[in-house]
């Protein structure tokens, strides 16, 4: 079916198709549901949505809940899961017939619940219609995507349609310290809980500490405690500990399972290089998933050398560019602009759109290196013992995407094979 889709996309004008396209998949989805017996009716079914954290939820939330003794799925970027099997994924939120097919095999596994992103693609071209969900969950939203949802307005309606479909005895849980927090939870059927730091939410949280060993947090009077780095982390594991107590699981052997639980890969991967440069990897591909990056960077890590690599995709939003480009600059000491998937895009010219409204100072503190490689390469040879190196925008991602091809590529092998060589000083 999705071959049928790429092959009428080449033919058909783009707006057009994109007029056509959710129409197909809501019958997709029809067909899909009924194919394979309407699978998400015997499952709780959990999506989450939003910007940035969705990956980081849901995976907590598998985590958990298989740490619970639960047989569970996953369903994200980085990876399915079904009942402890991993399966090979593509997108975040897969095409309507596979996405049943997968629900099925989970059933048909002995799954009782199942942990799922939910893309703004995905809402906006009905490729979840017809799952029925337990509960779902905002993280928060920012600028994103606006190639494909052409304004921000847009690109809230698909993830506020999200909330819209959720049946009568669901959860609704949002963020409400992020924009537009509040809004998500008006005119739902669904029963609607906050979560957040600032204001009398549900589930209220308040930040302890946060320092180079993990999180000190409190949660509606719990103490919790994480190895989890960053406040934008503090969010996920309030999203995660409220979406367990609403769904009934134990809220003390909750507390305990998140005092020693992993991040997903690539996202806040850390490692240190063997001569004492810490090495952090992770998917912040947004202005704001960037900024949060490296400001909890620069409050675990105080007075230590910042060194970030980053770049921006090719083929989408050109908006984030100068964006990426002036918080990346403005928060590191040294920003090294390099190439993520530029895809179809000449690589320097992507370079002078994160460059184009940089003063002369913050000039001064970037180094252009279009190949990713060199640019890691650049990075390990200038730091030193103490200092920090960030490589940001492509996470879990085993890919770079050069004019149309697929090339095997991946952040943290790139730095593993340079510890081996021992390069550095």
């Amino acid at each position: 079916m999705e071959k049928l889709l790429k092959t009428a996309k080449k033919f058909i004008p783009h707006w057009l198709f994109t007029t056509l396209q959710p129409a197909y998949h809501y019958l997709l989805a029809a067909v899909g549901a009924v194919r394979f017996g309407f699978p998400s009716r015997k499952l709780c079914v959990v999506g989450v949505t939003g910007t940035n954290g969705k990956t980081t939820t849901a995976t907590l939330l598998y985590r958990v809940a298989t740490a619970l003794g639960y047989k569970a799925g996953l369903i994200s970027t980085v990876e399915n899961i079904i009942a402890g099997t991993v399966v090979p994924t593509n997108h975040t939120t897969p095409d309507p017939i596979s996405l049943n097919r997968t629900l099925r095999d989970m059933v048909d596994a002995g799954c009782t619940h199942v942990f799922m992103e939910v893309s703004s693609h995905a809402l906006h071209q009905n490729r979840v219609m017809g799952v029925r969900f337990a509960g779902g969950i905002f993280t928060n939203i920012t600028h994103d995507h606006l190639d494909y949802h052409k304004t921000f307005e847009n690109y809230f309606r698909a993830k506020k349609k999200f909330f819209e479909m959720l049946p009568k005895g669901a959860f609704a849980l949002s963020n409400t310290d992020a924009k537009h927090g509040d809004t998500m939870l008006e005119h739902i059927d669904a029963t609607p809980y906050s979560y957040g730091f600032q204001g009398s939410e549900n589930f209220h949280g308040e930040i302890v500490e946060v320092s180079v060993h993990g999180l000190r947090l409190v949660f509606n009077g719990v103490a919790v405690s994480a190895k989890l780095l960053g406040t934008f982390n503090a969010y996920n594991l309030l999203a995660v500990w409220s979406a367990c107590q609403l769904l009934g699981f134990d809220g003390e052997k909750v507390t305990e399972i998140l005092k020693d639980i992993e991040p997903p890969t690539g996202r806040f991967e850390h490692f240190m290089s063997p001569l004492g440069v810490m090495v952090i990897v992770d998917y912040a591909h947004t202005p704001d998933a960037l900024e949060n990056v490296l400001r909890t960077i620069r409050t675990s890590f105080t007075g230590a050398r910042v060194i970030s690599i980053f770049g921006c995709g090719g083929d989408r939003d050109p908006m984030k560019r100068k964006l990426m480009g002036e918080i990346g600059t403005r928060l590191s000491d040294i920003a090294i602009f390099t190439s993520d998937n530029p895809r179809s895009e000449d690589p320097e010219k992507i370079l002078d759109q994160m460059e184009s409204t940089l003063s002369e100072a913050e000039r001064e503190k970037v180094t252009r290196i279009a190949d990713r490689r060199a640019a890691i390469a650049h990075a390990l040879e200038i730091a030193r013992k103490g200092e920090i190196v960030l490589c940001a925008g492509k996470g879990h991602e085993d890919y770079q995407e050069i004019r149309g091809e697929r090339h095997h590529f991946n952040d943290a092998e790139e730095f593993k094979k340079l510890f081996v060589k021992n390069v550095g000083p």
